[in-house]
């Protein structure tokens, strides 16, 4: 049996299959650009990330060695100066050296006075040379950082007036710190002119320290303790033999010590 569509909706749907086929000629068909090309110079070049990608289409090729090598030579620049035996690197060495030669001698002399004798031993611990090590001296006694004399009359005080040391004593620390000999004798004629009373002081001071010991015991003890002191041994026997008199005539025991 033949089956007829009303007319108006065989209509409708011709018309809508003309539509959509319409949509699908459009959708096939290229976009055309309205715009106007593009010139190739002024496109950027293609850069690629991963390894093994096509090099670019245009643009100069970049030379990852040549970078490498580049970075590389900045690294190998660092300290380079250490190794530069130009005149201005080692001109430069050798200023850094002096610099670091002074401030340990300053570091040393923020402890105690000390001679020239102690500065040059001091400099012989570091890089500077030899000749170098004298004008540093000179230098430091023109700023008077370096004083034999205020250091000789540091000893007078600290070993004469505070310790008792006689005068042979006080010589004998001087030439120790290395002293000038003509200054060592210029500060002992200086020393006032009492170490016999002095020597006597510290006899009387020391013999109340022993007790009641024999006076042989004490007599040999006192000869020591004086000569260890740097007191002459004619300062020594007055000194003694007062000491002994301080005692008060205490009869003398036998006790071996």
């Amino acid at each position: 049996m033949v089956h007829f569509e009303p007319a108006d909706e065989v209509a409708s749907l011709s018309a809508a299959r003309r539509k959509s086929a319409a949509r699908g000629t459009a959708a096939t068909r290229p976009v055309e650009l309205e715009t106007a090309p593009i010139a190739d110079e002024q496109l950027a070049p293609v850069t690629y990330l991963g390894d093994g990608g096509p090099a670019a289409s245009s643009g100069p090729a970049v030379d990852s060695g040549a970078g490498a090598g580049a970075g590389a030579g900045a690294d190998a620049g660092v300290g380079a100066d250490d190794g530069d035996d130009t005149p201005e690197g080692v001109a430069s060495r050798a200023a850094a050296d002096r610099e670091h030669a002074e401030g340990v001698l300053r570091q040393r002399l923020r402890g105690r006075s000390l001679s020239a004798a102690e500065a040059r031993t001091v400099l012989g611990g570091t890089e500077v040379a030899e000749h170098e090590i004298e004008e540093i001296i000179e230098r430091f006694i023109e700023l008077s950082y370096i004083d034999e004399g205020r250091l000789a009359d540091q000893i007078v005080h600290s070993h004469h007036e505070r310790k008792g040391l006689g005068r042979s004593g006080v010589q004998a620390e001087m030439r120790r710190r290395g002293l000038d000999q003509d200054l060592i004798l210029e500060k002992l004629d200086e020393m006032p002119d009492d170490e016999t009373e002095r020597a006597i002081e510290i006899a009387v001071k020391r013999v109340g320290q022993l007790g009641r010991l024999d006076d042989q015991t004490i007599d040999r003890r006192l000869n020591a303790f004086l000569m260890r002191k740097g007191y002459s041994s004619s300062i020594v026997r007055v000194a003694v033999k007062a000491a002994l008199a301080s005692r008060g005539g205490s009869p003398s025991r036998v006790r071996f010590q």
